[in-house]
């Protein structure tokens, strides 16, 4: 693929890999035009507070960049080590990755950092 810029065109490739996972235990609460989220509606206690949702990751386009959510660095800032360093310094905040191009080899670590925190997920029995 060429080096994409197009908001939109960022937006809908990724859309397209996280929807798989729709499939694997989690479920939608925004699907739009601009927005995408998975969340697991597992109960499940985390650090002694019990919940009944977990958000795994999601989309958003914004005004200057489109923001990749992906809560299982937040849960386990571990995951930060198996990242690729120029996915990492997309990395703003806790877990919001800001994307302004996209290419085949930032959606190849994109792809990875998904099963790997779907591992993490189904390890911890949060989906």
């Amino acid at each position: 693929m060429a080096v994409k810029t197009d908001f939109i065109e960022i937006f809908q490739t990724i859309r397209a890999v996280l929807q798989p996972y729709a499939t694997l235990g989690f479920s939608n609460r925004i699907n739009s035009e601009v927005t995408y989220d998975l969340w697991s509606d597992k109960n499940v206690e985390i650090e002694g507070q019990k919940r009944n949702e977990i958000y795994f990751a999601g989309l958003m386009i914004k005004k200057s960049h489109v923001g990749f959510y992906y809560m299982p660095v937040y849960a386990e800032p571990e995951m930060k080590k198996i990242f690729d360093p120029s996915l990492l310094k997309l990395l703003k905040g806790k877990s919001c990755f800001h994307l302004k191009k996209l290419d085949d080899e930032l959606l190849g670590h994109i792809e990875s950092a998904l099963a790997e925190g779907y591992r993490l997920y189904k390890e911890k029995g949060w989906v």
